[in-house]
């Protein structure tokens, strides 16, 4: 099973950028599709931005043209690049895999400790 590990959150203020990254163990995580996922407290984890085997990535329109999704298969590893941040963007990021149901992308694997992000007004 892939295990995921999540990293590169932090503290930023109002249009400012970071970058999260997730690290993967497994062979089979460059056949997965992955997920960034965001949940702030008393909100319900959402999906953010997702990216597929082959590189083709969707976002929701909140964090369109803001945040990029990218992978290197090679560092088995999946990137987020969130620029002019807002403090609605503060919650604790994970990530997953993702497998496609008849409805949609589902997360399957195990959640990781997510990391924190935080957007000071």
């Amino acid at each position: 099973q892939v295990q995921l590990v999540e990293s590169g959150g932090g503290l930023v203020q109002a249009g400012g950028s970071l970058r999260l990254s997730c690290a993967a163990s497994g062979s089979t995580f460059s056949i997965n599709a992955v997920g960034w996922f965001r949940q702030a407290p008393g909100k319900l984890r959402e999906l953010v931005a997702r990216i597929s085997n082959d590189g083709r990535t969707n976002y929701p329109d909140s964090v369109k043209g803001r945040f990029t999704i990218s992978r290197d298969n090679v560092k088995n590893t999946v990137y987020l690049q969130m620029n002019s941040l807002k403090p609605g963007d503060t919650a604790v990021y994970y990530c997953n895999t993702l497998a496609l149901r008849p409805w949609g992308y589902v997360p399957f694997g195990s959640w990781g400790q997510g990391t924190q992000v935080t957007v000071s007004s």
